[in-house]
């Protein structure tokens, strides 16, 4: 599977956000970088080695998971993740990530764009209001 096409998809729908491609690539082909207020917004497209597939995936940081208050913390992320379209809050490491993944098979560039704003928009809401509420809004854990 070539790539190529949809890259150049991402670009188009990047511009279409008002903001240039150019600035946003990462190191690597196939990588871009944005933020959506306080969320940084990380898109890839990629081929697995061992498959015939290509993916667009689209994910945003959102918290660092608190070292207390980890069972109030859990049940919040499952409940709002509950309620979130095309998306869903997922752990790696010590983090909670917004993500979307999807087989490049049939997608177009208004899905693209969709998903991106989803996933920018619910990371940028959560993020402050996960921070507020488990780190007192300072990024270092909350004292209880």
């Amino acid at each position: 599977m070539e790539l190529d096409a949809y890259y150049k998809m991402v670009d188009n729908c990047i511009s279409k956000l008002g903001v240039d491609p150019n600035v946003c690539r990462g190191e690597k082909p196939g990588q871009w970088d944005l933020k959506k207020g306080s969320a940084s917004v990380w898109i890839d497209v990629f081929k697995n080695e061992n498959s015939f597939s290509g993916y667009f995936q689209c994910m945003a940081p959102v918290v660092q998971v608190p070292s207390s208050m980890t069972k109030e913390f859990y049940e919040e992320v499952l409940e709002k993740n509950h309620t979130l379209y095309a998306v869903a809050m997922t752990k790696f490491k010590d983090w909670v990530y917004m993500k979307t993944i999807r087989e490049l098979d049939g997608i177009d560039e208004a899905e693209m764009t969709a998903l991106m704003n989803r996933v920018g928009n619910y990371a940028d809401d959560l993020d402050d209001y996960f921070k507020n509420k488990y780190f007192g809004g300072s990024g270092s854990p909350k004292q209880v």
